[in-house]
């Protein structure tokens, strides 16, 4: 035997028949209908492949021009404009982004004035996700961007990474300020056109695509069901549409430390920083991975000895992986229709083994060993659920007075309403009915196929006097529940009822009064003490502004004018009484 012939063959071409093969069990297992892989090798695409599906339905193909929803790849577009801009010199990324934005703000003071935009690339801004933000969609940037000083952190600034779209949703904005140009329109002046990549940024981009992916969701029965086209309003975080045969043309680019095709778009030093180790992420599943630590824009860890940088891409409906080895001058990426699926990495991983000459680890035995063992959990899960429960309870007040608008400053109004025997969610663009889980606690439903925050448990409180005063919610994990205050609602947004409130009240030998400000706000004054401003509360309570949990009520009296006022202390209950000859109807 000759030694060409002992060569072992690492070739992409020669492992076609089994990708081939491969694809199709993983697909049957995971119940993906499509898949589309690309793979660059020194400068080369040597291979472009699709199995499947891309509209079931339909009986449409999958083709290498299929587009995708590649979610959070596009995290890597976005870390590359803004190092264009440093290119430049437009930008320095290691200051703040007040520098850029000046009405940046996030809830810590010192965060705000010291996050750079670095910081926001890396996910080491403090913030943990707080997600449904911008998940329901119908926040623009600016506004999202303005509901992060109401967020709480989960930890101090570049202490601990936390994945976090919002802060992409940031430094969107930042290349927009920088270049003058809409997001979408630096991407494609910039980078795209460039290298021949066509993009889409919306829903209605991908609509109008000849050859769209139709994306899908396996429900909790395992059964796969078609979807809708959820957009990615943080478009920075993961807004880009694209087919598997353009995205090879972004990772020649990347191999090849920022140029294409004989033209230089970037300096390498950029890249390699993008592309460093900045902030540990987490540490290995499996013994053939290093740790993980993310730099801007890029992942980065080894795969058996090999350093290996990239991004992952997840949404409702999709998943996608994209993963270059620098070293080896070799790039893969595998895009797919079905959100939560590892097809992506057991090709993937399968495509390094060989071009590194390694035997090859059994990805697919283990993923799916794995699969079916939760898939087995998860009944065990189901059947248990009810225990969470408190059995025999009944909520503390009439249903209807949970009734009513509750809000917060950045996630905006719950709006409770009831329905025979039920109460009913609204927020947001979604709706749903509550079930009752125990005592003030009530619990939304799994809904398939819709933006709504399944099983969620909002809670009711109840302020000194028994009122219901606010819900909470557990829509961040990292950080309390979210408290939703209920707002004013009654005769204290009544201005015919306020007027009715003006006088003097007297209560021992002190006289107190009520007036009404030029914005029709009512104001107390109490003899030796500052002029208070009063806000409507509940029915015919309002607020006393700067004391926390002191309130003051108008009563009628049997002739319908108001004669009384009430005050609701932490120390007791207190009452003021008109003065004669001041009565108002």
């Amino acid at each position: 035997m000759s030694n060409r012939s002992a060569v072992k063959d690492t070739s992409i071409a020669s492992l076609t028949p089994e990708l081939d093969a491969l694809a199709a069990e993983a697909m049957a297992e995971w119940k993906v209908p499509a898949v589309t892989l690309a793979v660059v090798q020194n400068g080369e695409t040597v291979l472009l492949k699709a199995w499947g599906q891309r509209d079931v339905e339909a009986a449409l193909p999958a083709t290498t021009e299929t587009q995708f929803l590649i979610c959070s790849i596009t995290k890597t577009f976005t870390a590359t404009a803004l190092a264009l801009l440093v290119d430049e010199g437009r930008l320095d990324w290691s200051k703040p982004v007040r520098d850029t934005i000046p009405e940046f703000r996030l809830h810590d003071p010192v965060a705000t004035e010291r996050v750079t935009v670095r910081d926001l690339l890396s996910h080491h801004s403090g913030l943990p996700r707080h997600d449904w933000i911008w998940i329901p969609g119908d926040l623009s940037r600016v506004e999202m961007l303005t509901a992060l000083r109401h967020l709480e952190p989960a930890r101090d600034i570049r202490t601990e990474f936390q994945y976090n779209n919002l802060a992409y949703n940031a430094a969107g904005l930042v290349a927009e300020r920088v270049s003058g140009q809409s997001f979408e329109e630096f991407i494609r002046t910039r980078l795209t056109d460039k290298l021949r990549m066509p993009v889409g940024f919306s829903a209605e981009e991908h609509a109008a695509a000849d050859d769209a992916a139709v994306p899908y969701l396996v429900e909790r029965d395992d059964e796969r069901r078609r979807s809708k086209f959820f957009p990615i309003p943080t478009t920075a975080a993961g807004a880009i549409v694209t087919s598997v045969a353009a995205i090879a043309n972004w990772m020649k680019f990347l191999l090849a430390e920022g140029e294409f095709e004989g033209q230089r778009l970037l300096s390498p030093t950029l890249v390699r920083e993008m592309q460093a180790p900045r902030v540990y992420a987490g540490a290995a599943a499996w013994e053939e991975f290093g740790p993980s630590h993310y730099g801007l824009g890029f992942g980065s860890f080894t795969y058996r000895g090999e350093r290996a940088v990239g991004h992952s891409g997840g949404w409702l409906g999709w998943s996608t992986l994209l993963r270059l080895i620098p070293a080896r001058n070799i790039g893969v990426a595998v895009f797919t229709n079905t959100g939560g699926n590892p097809v992506m990495s057991i090709l993937i991983n399968r495509i390094l083994d060989h071009a590194c000459g390694n035997a090859p680890v059994p990805w697919l035995d283990r993923l799916r060993d794995m699969r079916r063992k939760v898939l087995a959990q998860q009944k065990s899960d189901e059947a248990a659920r009810p225990t969470e429960r408190k059995l025999n309870t009944r909520p503390s007040h009439d249903l209807a007075d949970f009734c009513g608008a509750y809000e917060h400053p950045a996630y905006g109004r719950v709006v409770i309403t009831q329905d025979a025997d039920n109460l009913h969610w609204a927020w947001r663009g979604t709706k749903a009915p509550l079930s009752h889980r125990h005592y003030d606690s009530f619990q939304l439903p799994y809904v398939f196929g819709e933006l709504n925050p399944d099983d969620l448990v909002i809670s009711f409180t109840t302020d000194r006097d028994g009122n219901i005063a606010s819900l909470s919610a557990q829509l961040e994990a990292l950080v309390a529940d979210i408290v939703f205050t209920r707002v004013a609602a009654g005769d204290c947004v009544d201005p015919t009822f306020r007027i009715a409130c003006v006088g003097r009240y007297i209560r021992g030998d002190a006289t107190h009064v009520v007036a009404e400000d030029a914005e029709g706000q009512l104001t107390l004054k109490i003899p030796f003490q500052p002029l208070y401003q009063l806000r409507p509360y509940q029915g015919a309570t309002f607020a006393i502004v700067t004391l926390d949990g002191y309130r003051v009520e108008f009563r009628r009296g049997p002739a319908g004018a108001v004669d009384e006022l009430v005050y609701h202390q932490p120390n007791g209950t207190f009452i003021a009484r008109r003065a004669e000859g001041d009565s108002r109807s």
